[in-house]
């Protein structure tokens, strides 16, 4: 039962039988600190989603698009990076990749948290956009370098289509996204060499999987909130 209906329950409740003075004046004080309490409850309570009839599916679309990006990473991966030591799965070589990360000035992703009532669903979905928009630019920066471009051709049109679905998600939770930005970065200006253009693309590769799987997490995240909100309503 909502708040407003309980409400108006209690509000009829009060005048079921004709009291006494006396009587009318002791069911005042029980009653209206109750429904004074139920409407400050009502007030206070964070609105969660203002969401269209479709929105769940238009998630899970989402959710499906961001596997589809992930499980094409370790091709790409395993297509255009020859050097040896850059594996996707190893560790051992993460704190020379870390100082590489800073050498080569490749910007980190967005962090995702899950939705609270500090990190709001309009926050959660812009910043998913934004790392989109950001790895599609690293991605192009290094596709003219490297040797293997129509790989990353069909990597960037995966990442293309993730964002604009993502577009279409904020356009039903009735979010206005903000206007794309272009990324300034002096990667280009580091890919001096075969050998840098390769490390460039593993930590970009390597830093994509990692965001997209984060994506992953937010939006079964959001998809779970929003199923949970029709399933109440």
């Amino acid at each position: 039962m909502t708040t407003a209906r309980a409400l108006t329950c209690l509000a009829s409740e009060v005048q079921l039988e004709p009291l006494s003075f006396s009587a009318c004046a002791c069911q005042r004080e029980l009653i209206l600190p109750l429904l004074c309490s139920l409407l400050a409850v009502s007030i206070a309570a964070p609105v969660q989603f203002a969401l269209q009839a479709d929105f769940s599916q238009h998630v899970e679309l989402a959710k499906s698009l961001t596997k589809k990006l992930l499980s094409e990473i370790p091709t790409v991966h395993q297509s255009c990076i020859g050097t040896e030591g850059l594996s996707l799965e190893s560790t051992t070589e993460m704190k020379n990749l870390e100082y590489l990360t800073a050498v080569l000035a490749i910007p980190p992703a967005p962090r995702l948290i899950p939705i609270s009532e500090t990190y709001t669903l309009e926050m959660s979905l812009s910043h998913i956009a934004e790392g989109l928009q950001l790895h599609q630019h690293l991605l192009q920066e290094v596709k003219e370098k490297l040797k293997c471009p129509e790989k990353l051709t069909t990597l960037l049109a995966d990442v293309r289509d993730l964002s604009a679905q993502v577009h279409k998600v904020q356009q039903l939770a009735q979010i206005t996204p903000p206007e794309p930005q272009i990324q300034s970065s002096s990667l280009s200006s580091h890919l001096t060499g075969d050998y840098e253009v390769q490390v460039a693309t593993h930590l970009i590769l390597q830093q994509l999987r990692n965001f997209g799987q984060d994506v992953f997490r937010s939006l079964r995240h959001i998809f779970t909130h929003s199923t949970l909100k029709h399933t109440t309503a």
